[in-house]
């Protein structure tokens, strides 16, 4: 009796079994590379050309974030430091002039220096939305929108991380409830503070000023709230007519 099935199929169960196996190997490699904090983002601590602590700069010594991220407030895009910007601080003659960390700022700034390059410091962006969607800096920072809300506090990290999401989801839940992410615009860039902080009779004189009321007025509609960041958020976002949008074309155009 000749054979039922032809020659070939007789390495057919050891094909499949190893076609399961490379694409099993596809599909772990693609999820693998695909859920590092590359690309998920959040937990995103990437090294930098130049270790640049941010704890001592913007904690410790009370840097501004706007000297050297200097376009925040004017610009879509928060703009990454010069070189000159750190050779202001650290040039010759300066703090931590000669320290073997500082090397790159040297060849790309010390024209004097035998390893100059002029070339200049290749920062890696920690921070970014995709290309599809777009985000305004002036727009957030201008309304009452902390650094920290976005960045977390930038002020205690010594290598910065990818905190937040930044997702649309978690963009959405801020527009749909802007107040509790305002605060006055004076502390924009003071990632450390508080509701406590504020005085609440220079608050109510502001808000009685701007909403064209009585500071009496103000107060008494206060009257047994917490005073924290959501009563004060809400007042500002009611002051400064804070709407954002909700609408698909506002983030991508």
């Amino acid at each position: 009796m000749g054979n039922i099935f032809p020659r070939w199929t007789n390495l057919l169960a050891i094909k499949i079994l190893v076609g399961l196996m490379a694409l099993g190997t596809c599909v772990v490699a693609v999820a693998w590379y695909s859920w590092t904090p590359k690309h998920t983002r959040v937990g995103y601590m990437p090294e930098q050309p130049i270790p640049f602590d941010h704890s001592l700069h913007a904690g410790q010594l009370g840097m501004d974030c706007r000297y050297c991220h200097s376009q925040v407030e004017n610009s879509p895009h928060s703009n990454l430091p010069a070189a000159q910007v750190c050779w202001n601080c650290h040039g010759p003659g300066k703090a931590k002039a000669d320290s073997p960390k500082l090397e790159l700022l040297r060849q790309a700034m010390d024209v004097n220096y035998e390893g100059y390059t002029g070339k200049p410091i290749e920062w890696v962006q920690v921070h970014k939305v995709p290309d599809y969607a777009h985000f305004t800096h002036q727009a957030h920072v201008n309304r009452g929108v902390s650094c920290a809300e976005c960045h977390g506090r930038v002020d205690q990290m010594p290598v910065v991380v990818h905190e937040k999401p930044l997702s649309m989801s978690w963009c959405l839940e801020c527009h749909r409830d802007p107040g509790k992410s305002l605060r006055p615009l004076d502390e924009i860039t003071n990632l450390a503070w508080k509701a406590e902080d504020l005085d609440s009779k220079a608050f109510y004189a502001y808000l009685a000023e701007k909403m064209e009321t009585s500071v009496s007025k103000l107060e008494k509609a206060d009257e047994g709230k917490k005073w924290d960041r959501e009563l004060i958020g809400a007042h500002l976002q009611k002051a400064w007519s804070v709407h954002p949008p909700q609408d698909c074309a506002s983030c991508h155009y």
